[in-house]
């Protein structure tokens, strides 16, 4: 218990001394739109952006292409206790899809828990002209990157018809539109982090993502079913912020936490000299 109370205040520190900017460098981008001078919204991004619908659910009913373009329903990627992570890109994405799923893999990387064994992964198309080949082909370059054999079965890249991916990035609050000059998608980016039953839990926003944020957030999907007694304390000593979209050490449950250890080291120390002493009695 001491052990596990000393990791909370070192994952705290460290996660604070990540807090902290440093004169001059630069911020990280999270894929919300940026304030700017001008309350006037450039057209490009008009109705683009994403609208956090936390605790809303998606319906999985809905009928996706895999990547050997099967129609299956989104259930068939979702079991009890495994959480699910899914993006919205789309496959022939000159740049921020690219850098956003980049992101997440690298990330995963770096993260001890195997997608198909702890929890699935989605990306999934919003451009409803993309299809099965496409899907395949992204698998193939990402599944190289990530470099861990026998996890292809955990990540899962689909495709669907126009009114299906509607009704998806809907319910995920995902706004994107189509820039006729540009011929492009203009979008943002988010690894959006479903429970097993398809209700949203966490939006994890940008390109760039820390392990810690990613592992408590699918954690906190499952309900703490896929972490270690230790995932699950941790969990429990940090909160999300959703001002920036991260966790933070939550003093006060440190706190509680601490005042659980000190009782329970009186306790191991006064329970042996109240039977020494009631037997010095007898």
């Amino acid at each position: 218990m001491k052990k596990v109370f000393l990791l909370c205040l070192l994952i705290g520190l460290n996660s604070w001394a990540d807090d902290v900017q440093v004169p001059g460098s630069m911020p990280v981008y999270t894929g919300k739109q940026a304030a700017g001078n001008s309350n006037e919204t450039p057209d490009q991004l008009k109705g683009v952006g994403i609208k956090e619908n936390l605790g809303g659910s998606i319906d999985l009913t809905l009928q996706v292409r895999d990547e050997a373009g099967q129609l299956r329903p989104l259930s068939s990627f979702f079991s009890a206790h495994k959480p699910v992570m899914l993006s919205p890109v789309y496959f022939n994405c000159p740049g921020l899809c690219n850098f956003h799923f980049n992101g997440v893999v690298e990330t995963l990387q770096k993260i001890d828990w195997n997608p198909g064994d702890k929890f699935e992964v989605i990306a999934i198309s919003f451009d409803s002209r993309e299809g099965a080949e496409l899907a395949t082909a992204k698998k193939a370059n990402y599944m190289k990157m990530y470099g861990r054999p026998g996890t292809e079965k955990g990540f899962h890249f689909l495709s669907a018809d126009e009114a299906t991916i509607k009704k998806l990035t809907d319910s995920l609050g995902f706004q994107f539109r189509w820039n006729e000059e540009a011929k492009e998608w203009s979008h943002a980016s988010a690894a959006i982090v479903l429970t097993p039953d398809g209700k949203i839990s966490r939006y994890l926003h940008g390109i760039a993502f820390e392990p810690k944020d990613m592992k408590l957030a699918l954690n906190e999907a499952s309900n703490g079913k896929i972490g270690s007694i230790i995932d699950s304390v941790v969990l429990f000593c940090f909160k999300y912020d959703e001002h920036k979209s991260k966790y933070g050490l939550e003093v006060f449950r440190v706190v509680q936490l601490g005042g659980a250890l000190m009782v329970l080291i009186l306790a191991l120390w006064l329970v042996p000299v109240l039977v020494k002493a009631g037997r010095e009695k007898v």
